[in-house]
């Protein structure tokens, strides 16, 4: 079934190529190309990725270019990479000052989430978890709610977990809510 995604799209996108002058052809390519980074399992994604040795650009090249990049005054950088909206990994790619990637680490994860803790403001969140699946407005609670879909076992296998935001954008509180699927 996968494949037979891959190969529509990829006619798709060839089909879409024709009859266009270079700049619009390369635009395409650019747009295939992140898409296709976008569906990548993340086996692909994160193949033959080696810290010391991977450069910046391989990994952009890899990986396509990330959901938010910041640099650190020391010059190193951190790229995140949400696997889609719903997906169930984040990862974020450390490259030390030189260019090299220093360190790829899931943070979609149990240790992290503890981690957050009340009055952290939502950019410190944001720099831990990375951006939320999805978020939810309440304007007469106030308060605004960051979920994130992950992979947490037991009976449910998936689960979100939420980041409970006041009016003065601080965390209040964090819980955990199902995965509601389809009937």
């Amino acid at each position: 079934m996968g494949f037979k995604l891959l190969t529509a799209a990829m006619l798709a996108g060839c089909i879409a190529l024709t009859g266009c002058n270079e700049q619009q052809s390369d635009q395409a390519v650019q747009k295939l190309k992140e898409f296709f980074n976008a569906i990548k399992p993340d086996a692909l994604l994160l193949k033959d990725l080696t810290p010391g040795v991977t450069t910046e650009a391989q990994i952009r090249d890899q990986m396509g270019r990330p959901e938010t990049e910041r640099t650190f005054t020391d010059g190193s950088k951190r790229f995140e990479y949400p696997r889609g909206p719903q997906g169930l990994n984040t990862y974020m790619v450390d490259i030390d000052r030189d260019g090299k990637l220093q360190a790829i680490t899931q943070v979609l994860t149990a240790a992290n989430f503890g981690k957050i803790h009340l009055g952290m403001s939502e950019d410190e969140v944001r720099r831990l978890l990375g951006k939320p699946g999805q978020v939810a407005v309440y304007p007469l609670k106030p308060e605004t709610v960051w979920g994130w879909k992950w992979r947490e076992g037991g009976v449910t296998e998936e689960g979100y977990f939420n980041v409970h935001f006041d009016r003065n954008e601080k965390v209040y509180t964090t819980s955990r809510s199902d995965v509601i699927r389809g009937r």
